[in-house]
């Protein structure tokens, strides 16, 4: 029987499978942005989860987050006046990138993807992600959600996919990255490094840390970076005020090689759960012309996801 038709047969007689106990659900009723983001914006980083009923979480899972289906996050898209997404797999799914999958190919053209695979995954299975609107792979360095990050499994990735055209997203802690960017750096292609290398607010801009990201970032013109999940970093918490001056500073010294989402339905949040409607309306405050919003929001999400569309 084939990897898809055993996925089939599992997921037909599959039940929906119970949350953590203390997992935060997704705000229902975000507010509406005062902040009107320009025609085309990106949403460059979410997630869908499951339906659980038909998309299990992987077996080796870390956590066991709420169902945050593709309808969802499409209403969401609509309420905060975005036009398109780039969908992330999260560890919760493993490398069965179907929930990802369905809902790009529900999304009528307005969805790209960001895949979890494994280093011996059959081209035919590299072939079908792209087909399915992928465009890159993402790699995970927290050590409370991957242990120790299998560099060698990567690095074997990162040159199979390299003849895709496909980018490399990498995500890890600030305090950790000496040790991770000799590797980080010999991967081939684009990198995107995920919510401002998780900076140390508390430290500020000139923390050792947040230098070794814009190091990074001023050595070698194949990174990009997210300025996102402002309300994972701050120390003082909404409306993350702290957390500006760490996105603007990126957002101004590299305006073409930024991008921004919102990481809903925001996994593994224990302070609070943030109103989606408060993180667009920070977008005017990180990027403060009209240009920069343009830039960070529509021309660079498109050339990364959608090359053949953008201008």
């Amino acid at each position: 029987m084939s990897g898809e038709n055993q996925n089939n047969k599992r997921r037909a007689g599959a039940v929906s499978q119970a949350p953590d106990p203390d997992y935060l659900t997704f705000n229902p009723s975000p507010s509406r942005p005062h902040f009107k983001p320009p025609a085309g914006a990106v949403d460059a980083h979410c997630h869908v989860f499951g339906p659980s009923s038909h998309f299990p979480f992987a077996p080796a899972r870390k956590y066991t987050p709420v169902d945050a289906p593709a309808e969802r996050l499409f209403a969401l898209r609509d309420h905060l006046g975005l036009s398109r997404n780039v969908i992330v797999q999260a560890t919760c799914h493993g490398t069965d990138n179907s929930a990802m999958l369905d809902a790009i190919a529900r999304s009528g053209g307005l969805a790209r993807g960001v895949a979890v695979v494994d280093a011996e995954a059959p081209e035919v299975e590299l072939d079908l992600l792209h087909e399915g609107g992928v465009r890159g792979v993402r790699f995970n360095f927290l050590k409370r959600l991957v242990g120790d990050a299998p560099k060698d499994q990567y690095f074997r990735i990162a040159e199979r996919i390299a003849a895709r055209g496909w980018h490399i997203v990498v995500y890890f802690e600030s305090a950790e990255l000496n040790e991770l960017a000799p590797f980080i750096r010999s991967l081939p292609g684009i990198i995107v490094i995920d919510h401002m290398g998780r900076p140390e607010v508390a430290h500020g801009v000139e923390g050792a840390g947040f230098a070794a990201v814009l190091n990074l970032l001023e050595g070698d013109e194949r990174f990009w970076i997210k300025v996102s999940c402002p309300e994972r970093l701050s120390i003082a918490g909404p409306p993350y005020e702290d957390v500006v001056p760490f996105a603007r500073t990126l957002v101004e010294r590299f305006p073409d090689r930024v991008l921004w989402g919102t990481d809903w339905p925001h996994p593994n949040m224990r302070s609070h759960m943030p109103n989606d409607g408060a993180l667009v309306d920070l977008i005017p405050e990180i990027a403060v012309t009209e240009d920069l919003q343009r830039r960070l929001l529509v021309e660079n999400p498109m050339r990364l996801y959608w090359p053949e569309e953008a201008s």
